[in-house]
């Protein structure tokens, strides 16, 4: 099975594409989609949409892992992250893939047996998982890794 895993965001959204076989994962690609600040919203979620569309026809997942929300303060991020998820659950569906959702608790317990886990963990982790050199960058890269990760251990 081919899973995508994001890390929604608006300014950097982290994706990462593994093939699982068995309870092997190996990384087929992985990287993040940057948006400029100071552009619009609506051309910032249309440059989310193009690029996803672009890295689901060129990876050819069946199935998206995608983190859920958690904010604890920041509203505007918060909305702005949300739109953005909207963006990316639409594209998943538009390009008929299986979507799970995934709470960054869920997430850590899945790759470290432990909900509080700290990134470091969680990156280090994925590094092994994957049987990596080095820990995959930016964070956001590393935790849509962990997302996809985490549900190719919900679908065994």
């Amino acid at each position: 099975m081919r899973i995508l895993g994001i890390d929604p965001g608006t300014g950097i959204l982290g994706f990462g594409v593994i093939d699982v076989v068995g309870s092997k994962a190996q990384l087929v690609d992985a990287g993040v989609i940057r948006t400029p600040v100071k552009e619009d919203d609506a051309i910032r979620l249309q440059t989310i949409y193009d690029e996803l569309s672009d890295i689901i026809m060129q990876t050819k997942p069946q199935a998206m892992s995608v983190e859920k929300l958690f904010f604890a303060q920041n509203v505007t991020t918060a909305m702005t992250v949300a739109q953005a998820r909207g963006v990316v659950l639409l594209c998943g569906m538009q390009n008929q893939l299986t979507i799970a959702e995934y709470t960054p608790l869920q997430i850590k317990q899945a790759l470290t047996g432990y909900g509080r886990a700290d990134k470091k963990q969680i990156q280090e982790m994925v590094r092994v998982l994957l049987g990596l050199k080095d820990v995959p960058k930016p964070d956001d890269c590393a935790d849509a890794l962990a997302a996809a990760i985490c549900h190719s251990m919900n679908v065994r």
